[in-house]
C-alpha cells in the first residue's frame, strides 16, 4: 500500500474525538477506512511507518490491530505483513490453519471450487423485509451519527468501581440466573420513574430487559400473533419497525405532523392523517414517548388519543426513547389501565454498550410476560443490573442526566442556529435536551442521494425518507449531538454547514418523479 494512501486514516484519526482513547481514535479510524477507503487484501504499511504517520505508540498500534484482527477486518502472518479482509472472508484451511484473505485474493471462496461462492441459503420473508428496509448504520461513531449519546464524558470511573465493589465472594449468586430481574434495580427504576415522569407503578409491573428492542419483541410474542397489525407514526423509530417485521406482524405508518410543522407547508394540517389507517383490526399501537423520534420534537398526548379512538387498538405501547425530564404530560401511559405498556432504556442517557431497559405493563400481565421472558430468553445480567442499581441509589444517574441534558440543549442550540441559515432548509427542530436533531428538506430533494454524499466527507447522517410512509412526502436528515461538544463542536458544524451548502446546490440532488 502506497504511503499516500494513509491520508484517509491519518484525516479520519484525526477528526475521532480526542477525550476518546487513542487506541478507541485509532480503531474506528481504521475500522472506517478498511470499510470505505482501503481495497480487500491490502497490505498495511509498515507498522513503524503507520506509528510515525500518526504520532501514536507501537503498543497503542498493536493493541487496535489485534482487536480488528479478532474481528475478523485485518489479518497478519508471520513474516507476511498486516492485510485488509472482510469477516465474512475468514475460512479455515484443514491442516494448515485460518488462511487470510490476501493469500485467497479478492474473490476468495469460503468452500467448493476455487473461485466459485456457494449459493447463498434462503432467508424467511421475515428476515428480507427486515433487511429490505431501513437499518442500524455499520458506523456507530463520529460527529453526527445519530442515537448515540455522550460516551465520553460518562463517569466510567465511578462504575468501574462499583463494578469491584459488587464482585465480591458473598455476591457469588449474581452469577446465576436472576427471577424477574434483580429486586433492588426494579425499585430505583420504580423511583426514577416517580421522580422524573411522574409515574407510580409496582414494582411487579417492572420487567427488566436487556434494552429497548428486546422489550419489543417481548410485547410483539406476548401481545400479538403473526399477521396481525401495528400501527405506527411516520417518520417512525425504525428499530421498532424491523422488530415488528422480524415477529411476523404487518405494520401501517400513519402519517403524523406537528403543529410546527405545518408552517411551512400551508397544504398540510397537524395531526394524524386517518385517512391512512385502512380497514382491519388493530393489534398494537405504537408511539414514541413524549419525545417523537426522529422528528425531535414534542408528542401530542391528544393527538395520540385521536388515532387511538379511530383504530381502537387491543394494546397501546410506548416507547420512552428520548424524554426531557418535564414533559411527561405527553404521555398515554397510565401503569393503572389494562392495556398500555411502556418501554424504556438507558442506552440514551448512559452508554449504548450497556444493554439494559425496562418495560413496565399492566398489573394482570406483569406475571404471564415475566415468565414467558424467563422461559424464552432466559435471565441473566445480574451484574450490570446490580451496578446500575447501586448506580441509582447513588444519585448519580440523576446528577449525571441533569448535567448531560444541559449540555445537549446547548450543542443542539449550535447546530440549530447553523443549519437554519442554509438555503434549501425548510425546518430544524427545535433545541431539546435530547441527542437528535431533525433537519427538513422541500419534497423534492433527494435526501439519500444527500446521505450519501456525506458519507464521502465523513458526516454519517439518516435520510429522514427512509423511515416515512409512502403516504408522506417529507424529506431531511437525521442527525445526532452526542459525539461532539466544545471547540471540536463548533468547528464540526460549520464544516456540516458548509459541506450541505455545497451539496443542496447541486443541479442533480433533486428527485426525478
Amino acid at each position: 500500500m502506497e504511503l499516500a494512501a494513509l491520508e484517509p486514516l491519518i484525516e479520519c484519526y484525526r477528526r475521532q474525538s480526542e477525550t476518546l482513547g487513542k487506541q478507541v481514535r485509532l480503531e474506528q479510524a481504521l475500522l472506517e477506512v478498511i470499510r470505505e477507503q482501503w481495497p480487500l487484501g491490502a497490505r498495511l504499511p509498515p507498522h513503524r511507518k503507520l506509528c510515525e504517520a500518526l504520532g501514536v505508540a507501537r503498543n497503542t498500534l498493536a493493541l487496535a490491530i489485534k482487536s480488528l484482527i479478532e474481528e475478523g477486518y485485518l489479518h497478519t502472518g508471520q513474516g507476511q505483513g498486516t492485510w485488509t479482509r472482510r469477516p465474512h472472508a475468514r475460512r479455515a484451511s484443514a491442516g494448515s490453519g485460518e488462511i487470510g484473505s490476501a493469500e485467497l485474493g479478492p474473490g476468495e471462496s469460503g468452500s467448493g471450487a476455487a473461485g466459485a461462492a456457494p449459493a447463498p441459503l434462503p432467508l424467511s420473508a421475515r428476515a428480507r423485509k427486515v433487511l429490505g428496509g431501513q437499518g442500524a448504520s455499520l458506523i456507530q461513531s463520529g460527529a453526527f451519527v445519530p442515537g448515540i449519546p455522550d460516551i465520553a464524558r460518562f463517569p466510567m470511573r465511578k462504575w468501574r468501581q462499583l463494578y469491584a465493589s459488587v464482585t465480591v465472594p458473598h455476591n457469588a449468586l449474581l452469577l446465576s440466573y436472576s427471577s424477574g430481574g434483580y429486586g433492588p434495580l426494579k425499585r430505583e427504576i420504580r423511583d426514577f420513574l416517580r421522580r422524573w415522569r411522574n409515574i407510580d407503578c409496582d414494582t411487579q409491573q417492572i420487567i427488566i430487559t436487556e434494552g429497548t428492542h428486546h422489550g419489543i419483541e417481548l410485547c410483539a410474542l406476548a401481545l400479538a400473533d403473526a399477521g396481525q397489525r401495528v400501527v405506527m407514526e411516520s417518520p417512525c423509530y425504525w428499530g421498532a419497525r424491523n422488530v415488528f417485521l422480524a415477529a411476523g406482524l404487518e405494520t401501517r405508518q400513519i402519517p403524523w405532523r406537528p403543529v410546527s410543522d405545518t408552517t411551512s407547508d400551508t397544504t398540510s394540517e397537524a395531526g394524524h392523517d386517518l385517512t391512512s389507517l385502512g380497514d382491519g383490526p388493530v393489534q398494537i399501537a405504537y408511539f414514541t414517548g413524549s419525545h417523537h423520534y426522529p422528528l425531535s420534537v414534542p408528542t401530542s398526548r391528544r393527538d395520540k388519543q385521536t388515532l387511538c379512538e379511530a383504530c381502537q387498538p387491543a394494546y397501546i405501547l410506548e416507547d420512552d426513547y428520548e424524554f426531557s425530564g418535564d414533559d411527561h404530560g405527553e404521555l398515554l401511559f397510565d401503569p393503572d389501565s389494562g392495556n398500555r405498556l411502556l418501554v424504556g432504556s438507558f442506552s440514551k442517557l448512559m452508554f449504548p454498550g450497556l444493554r439494559l431497559g425496562y418495560l413496565v405493563v399492566p398489573r394482570a400481565l406483569a406475571g404471564p410476560m415475566n415468565r414467558l421472558r424467563s422461559e424464552v430468553f432466559r435471565e441473566g445480567r445480574m451484574l450490570d443490573q446490580a451496578v446500575l442499581a447501586q448506580f441509582i441509589a447513588d444519585g448519580d444517574l440523576d446528577a449525571w442526566y441533569q448535567r448531560i441534558q444541559r449540555d445537549y440543549l446547548g450543542r443542539q442550540q449550535v447546530v440549530h442556529d447553523q443549519l437554519c441559515q442554509v438555503k434549501g432548509v425548510i425546518s430544524v427542530s427545535p433545541p431539546s435536551r435530547g441527542i437528535s436533531l431533525c433537519v427538513q428538506f422541500a419534497p423534492e430533494i433527494d435526501d439519500q442521494r444527500v446521505a450519501q454524499l456525506m458519507v464521502k466527507e465523513h458526516l454519517i447522517v439518516r435520510p429522514l425518507s427512509m423511515v416515512c410512509s409512502r403516504e408522506d412526502s417529507r424529506r431531511g436528515l437525521v442527525l445526532g449531538v452526542g459525539m461532539l461538544a466544545g471547540e471540536s463542536l463548533v468547528s464540526e458544524v460549520a464544516r456540516l454547514r458548509r459541506t450541505l451548502e455545497s451539496i443542496l446546490s447541486m443541479r442533480d440532488i433533486r428527485r426525478h418523479n
